[in-house]
C-alpha cells in the first residue's frame, strides 16, 4: 500500500516559485512510477510531470522549462519545483504513484493541495 502527502502549496504572485514536496510511505517506494497532477476549477485532471523508476522524466509542454520534477528515494520523497509560475498554474495540484510503469492510469493519489498564481 501507498499512501502521499502533499505539502509546500499556497498563494504567489505571477513569475513566483513554489516548491511541492509528497511524502510517500509503502513498499517498494522506488519501484514506482512518481508524477504530480493538476486540476482547475472546472477542467479535468491533467499530468503535469512523470519521473519513472530509473530517473526517465516527462513533462506537459505547458511546464517545460519552467518546473522540475525529481525524487529522492532515500526520504521517499517527491518534489517538484515550480519557477516563473503563471496565472494558468493555478490549480490543485495531486501527487500521484503507480507500480513500475508510468503508463497508464496511476493507482495511488494524494489528497490534493492547492496553488494560486496571481496576475
Amino acid at each position: 500500500q501507498v499512501q502521499l502527502v502533499e505539502s509546500g502549496g499556497g498563494s504567489v504572485q505571477a513569475g513566483g516559485s513554489l516548491r511541492l514536496s509528497c511524502v510517500a510511505t509503502g513498499y517498494p517506494y522506488s519501484r514506482y512510477c512518481m508524477a504530480w497532477y493538476r486540476q482547475a476549477a472546472g477542467e479535468g485532471r491533467q499530468g503535469v510531470a512523470h519521473i519513472s523508476v530509473d530517473g526517465i522524466i516527462t513533462y506537459t509542454d505547458s511546464v517545460k522549462g519552467r518546473f522540475t520534477i525529481s525524487r529522492d528515494n532515500v526520504k521517499s520523497t517527491l518534489y517538484l519545483q515550480m519557477d516563473n509560475l503563471k496565472p494558468e498554474d493555478t490549480a490543485n495540484y495531486y501527487c500521484a504513484a503507480k507500480l513500475t510503469y508510468c503508463n497508464g492510469r496511476m493507482d495511488y493519489w494524494g489528497k490534493g493541495i492547492p496553488v494560486n498564481v496571481s496576475s
